[in-house]
């Protein structure tokens, strides 16, 4: 099995950014599809954006659309997740998660937990107000 580690998590203040990555141990996974998920104190995990590059498609949970950005490098090995002007809601262990058939392109919603099979075991953001 692939396992994926997050890296870029810490604390940061309101309105502040920062930039998380994910890859596979040694490396040695790369693939097409990816995406970012999150689980507050207290709540379910929830997905927050995907990425496939095959069509060039990203989607977004409407609580981060138009402050956080994924992308995916073009070895197709590291995803990252900008999140920018970030909220005391946002706060959160961020995880990342591989689909490494691709599923996200064809299911009614790709950012459902069972279309990805890799995933990291999460990085704390803490915002503070």
């Amino acid at each position: 099995q692939v396992q994926l580690v997050e890296s870029g998590g810490g604390s940061v203040k309101a309105g502040g950014s920062l930039r998380l990555s994910c890859t596979s141990s040694k490396s040695t996974y790369s693939g097409s599809c990816w995406g970012w998920f999150r689980q507050p104190p207290g709540k379910e995990r929830e997905g927050v954006a995907g990425i496939d590059v095959i069509g060039g498609h990203t989607s977004y949970d409407d609580s981060v659309q138009g402050r956080f950005t994924i992308s995916l490098d073009s070895a197709r090995k590291t995803a990252y997740l900008q999140m920018n002007s970030l909220k005391p809601e946002d706060t959160a262990v961020y995880y990342c998660a591989a689909d490494s058939l691709c599923r996200s392109l064809t299911a009614i919603n790709p950012l459902a937990e069972r279309v990805y099979d890799y995933w990291g075991r999460g990085t704390q953001v803490t915002v503070s107000s």
